[in-house]
């Protein structure tokens, strides 16, 4: 048995439907949020620490709007801190841009960490790595291991790679970084019948990301950032993949 465990609270890109709201994903355990969309309004009744950690992949709206939301989640579960981290020139934006008095006029019980200078740290316990990646203004991929517990000698350390907003990383240096993770959370916006538009846009479409599986070997992979206008459906041949592969749902909770 592991520690790994991931709640699926937002996974759509760009902007939300009926069904998906944009990205954010987390992880009670350790309490750790990827991204801040508009999914993090379910985040209250899944906070088990008295922390949170949200990490951001970049400064793009649908990856951080959802920081507005704060005042209310933490109305309704409190808890003593509240870090975000992210690149020093994203979190400037956000700060000067999202939360600028025209905008939004109240303090926000954050305090805010460059990880710059930080290319390994420790979250609680969890060790954090990140690595750049190719999008309009730039990305980040994090890497989350989460310890073994000494309570539970049967527990093992877990790995999950969270790679969202990116053409595809493929050199072999960021290959190795992403290499035997439990849990690959990749992005897919697009269908291989728009890799032009993927290419474009700077986002992933299917062939390629499951490529980039093949070569890290995920025990299991879950395809992220999901097109809400055209959603993204897999066939046989998809399926062929050495590990399982699962397209993220709001609501989908993955555990080890």
């Amino acid at each position: 048995m592991k520690t790994l465990e991931v709640h699926c609270l937002g996974t759509a890109g760009y902007h939300p439907n009926e069904s998906r709201h944009t990205s954010c994903y987390f992880l009670p355990k350790c309490g750790v949020l990827l991204d801040a969309g508009t999914g993090i309004f379910r985040l209250p009744e899944l906070i088990e620490t008295d922390h949170l950690d949200i990490l951001l992949s970049h400064a793009h709206l649908d990856h951080v709007v959802g920081l507005t939301f704060l005042l209310d989640i933490l109305y309704q579960r409190p808890v003593k801190e509240v870090r975000v981290w992210g690149q020093a020139e994203k979190l400037a934006a956000i700060q000067e841009h999202l939360f600028h008095e025209s905008l939004f006029p109240v303090p926000l019980p954050v305090t805010w960490h460059s990880i710059d200078e930080k290319p390994e740290w420790d979250l609680h316990g969890t060790t954090m790595s990140w690595r750049p990646q190719e999008h309009p203004g730039g990305s980040v991929a994090y890497r989350l291991e989460t310890p073994q517990l000494e309570s539970s000698p049967s527990d093992s350390a877990a790995v999950l790679l969270y790679v969202t907003d990116t053409l595809g990383t493929e050199d072999p240096a960021t290959l190795q970084w992403m290499s035997g993770a439990d849990l690959l959370m990749h992005e897919c916006n697009f269908d291989d019948q728009n890799q032009k538009w993927a290419e474009k846009t700077g986002h992933c479409y299917l062939k390629k990301v499951l490529d980039i599986a093949r070569q890290t070997q995920p025990q299991r992979l879950l395809l992220t950032h999901i097109n809400p206008i055209a959603e993204l459906e897999l066939n046989d041949e998809d399926e062929l993949l050495e590990c399982p592969i699962q397209i993220a749902t709001d609501g989908l909770h993955v555990a080890f």
